[in-house]
């Protein structure tokens, strides 16, 4: 019996070294590629169709609870960050910030810009000050509220350590707005839109996620509180997939969000804001694809279905190529989770395998293979990426174009149990210090560095033990569970009370 190590399309697998595994399947699968700008990537079609799919998708569900899209300038005044002095603080070493227009070409042929700006211009960070810049200017009355705004857009942060979707100096996002008339409409809000995410997340992403609220230390800059979903992707580490956040008054006052009360008195507003952003795309790769490449959930893969004729010989190929286009054209008229399947034939010029790999490495849901001899039985083969790329099945061609749908809904639903169970597995209630460093400590030799995964454990609520773990282990507070509120106990670490478990982990 041989001890070879199956050969697959990814190296280094991803229990070798992860974070190049990482690279290599977003490079393998065409969803993205460094640009020449450091820190910024080129989004491949791929890679944007996804994106091009969750916004659709997720901007459906912002419409149903009464959010409009409008768009602000890419541009802030430096002087309105100067208004709200923690929320600049937190964003400070990040900004890029123009300072000249034009540029002209000096007496040695280089060029160099030439006409300093009266004031800096920040590139946008986040939108908060320039929005509530026109909020102020919108809003009179308590009859004008609430405003419930999103925009789709890019944002520019100066990234230290760059990596694809997950870090990059430029990236693309939603980034939701209001202003409300009462402090309880406020924080109604904030926890609509995190349970928005959380359906998201888990309907349409396939990724289990954990809710609740940020502590203190990890807080949005200038928020009163920011909530939070965090999911695990397959090194156990952590990632922070949307954040929603109650401003209070704070950025209201900055701004000069005021309304005449129904009592005909003047009162600040108050106000959220949050997002998701193209880091989703990053999460999904690292938590459902294996070391074949990519796998995409079907619900936001930008085709679901990819028909691939085999064609051995000129004489069928005619008849092959007829019978793919009448079953691709019979699954777009075919509906799946409110939307027509999205289908291809891929008719290019290759052999079968060169083209079965590079769909396997993209992660596309279901592959369909149709030949000579599938016409003479009257059906066709599949093989799910949810399962292993040598599985096959033939089916009935009438049955499978009507079972689609349902195969679909099967892949979904299967790589959300799979990252559930794979959470849950790595998901430990700890109730001693020692037992909490072990946790996250490397094993003596392992390779790849072992992270222990998430850890539900009592804290005190003190600043300075989230500092000394984070310096110990490089472990933070990720969520401070809403509904966990009952479970009193003792601060693993200093042994005071402690009113709930909060959830540690390491994260990207």
């Amino acid at each position: 019996m041989s001890n070879a190590t199956p050969k697959t399309a990814i190296t280094p697998r991803r229990d070798e070294d992860f974070p190049e595994w990482y690279q290599q399947v977003i490079r393998a699968a065409e969803l993205a590629e460094p640009s020449d700008v450091r820190g910024c990537m080129v989004i491949r079609p791929w890679g944007y169709g996804i994106w091009e799919n969750m916004q659709r998708q997720l901007d459906g569900m912002l419409r149903a609870t009464s959010h409009r899209n409008a768009y602000f300038p890419l541009f802030i005044p430096l002087s309105y960050f100067a208004k709200e002095a923690e929320h600049v603080e937190g964003f400070a070493k990040e900004c890029a910030v123009v300072t000249h227009t034009r540029l002209e070409v000096d007496a040695d042929g280089k060029m160099k810009p030439a006409s300093p700006l009266t004031e800096p211009l920040v590139i946008r960070p986040t939108s908060e000050t320039i929005i509530g810049a026109s909020y102020a200017r919108w809003v009179r009355s308590y009859r004008d509220l609430p405003i419930l705004i999103n925009q789709w857009a890019n944002v520019v942060r100066w990234e230290m350590r760059p990596r694809l979707f997950l870090r990059t100096t430029e990236f693309l996002w939603q980034e939701g707005h209001t202003v409300h008339e009462t402090e309880a409409e406020a924080r109604a809000e904030a926890r609509l839109i995190l349970d928005i995410y959380e359906r998201f997340a888990r309907d349409h992403l396939a990724l289990p996620v954990f809710t609740g609220e940020k502590s203190d230390s990890e807080r949005f800059p200038g928020a009163v509180q920011t909530l939070t979903i965090e999911a695990m992707v397959q090194d156990r580490k952590a990632i922070q997939a949307g954040t929603s956040h109650f401003l209070g008054q704070n950025f209201s006052r900055a701004s000069g969000i005021q309304f005449q009360n129904r009592d005909g008195k003047q009162e600040f507003g108050w106000t959220t804001s949050w997002g998701v952003t193209t880091r989703l795309v990053g999460t999904v790769v690292m938590m459902h694809s294996d070391d074949d490449g990519a796998v995409l959930p079907p619900r936001i893969a930008p085709t679901q279905i990819v028909i691939l004729p085999i064609t051995p010989k000129e004489q069928t190929r005619a008849a092959v190529l007829e019978a793919c286009d009448k079953v691709a054209a019979r699954l777009s008229d075919t509906r799946y989770a409110g939307a027509p399947i999205e289908v291809l034939v891929d008719r290019r010029d290759l052999g079968g395998g060169v083209k079965n790999w590079e769909w396997i490495k993209k992660g596309v849901p279901l592959r369909v293979e149709i030949g000579p001899r599938d016409l003479e039985k009257n059906s066709v083969e599949l093989s799910r990426r949810d399962q292993s790329v040598k599985a096959k099945e033939s089916m009935p061609m009438e049955e499978f174009v009507a079972r689609a749908p349902e195969i679909l809904t099967s892949i979904q639903e299967s790589l959300y149990a799979r990252a559930q169970k794979f959470r849950d597995a790595n998901t430990r209630t700890i109730d001693s210090k020692k037992d909490f460093y072990d946790f996250f400590t490397s094993k003596s030799g392992a390779k790849p560095e072992i992270h222990g995964g998430f850890a539900r454990a009592h804290w005190n609520g003190s600043r300075e033990i989230e500092e000394q773990i984070k310096n110990d282990l490089k472990v933070t507070i990720r969520v401070i569970p809403l509904e966990d509120s009952s479970e009193h106990g003792q601060c693993i670490f200093t042994g005071e009370p402690s009113a709930r478990r909060v959830i540690w982990a390491k994260a990207y």
